[in-house]
């Protein structure tokens, strides 16, 4: 739950989302569940040479299992309280 929890904060901010097939999408977080699930607004892909069949795409879902990574704004990373909610994480409290 700890990263539910911290995803729910960047609701609204831009973020870039890495499949497992290497397809990245940019795009502003609209909403996000327990699964990390993943809904998208405003979406773009960055590398749309690779990905010419994406570019009309401009809302999209994405199921939490395909996910590589999630590239986060500098502005939204919150050091602190991700240390502090590891730390209770760990704690099991």
């Amino acid at each position: 739950m700890l990263f539910f929890s911290y995803f729910k904060d960047l609701v609204g901010k831009e973020v870039t989302v890495e499949l497992k097939n290497d397809l990245a999408i940019r795009g502003t977080l609209h909403s996000v569940d327990q699964y990390l699930n993943i809904k998208l607004e405003n979406t773009r892909v960055v590398d749309q040479d690779k990905y010419p069949h994406m570019l009309s795409v401009r809302n999209c879902f994405i199921r939490g299992s395909v996910v590589r990574y999630v590239q986060l704004p500098p502005e939204g990373v919150d050091v602190d309280l991700l240390h502090d909610a590891t730390r209770r994480e760990a704690r099991g409290g």
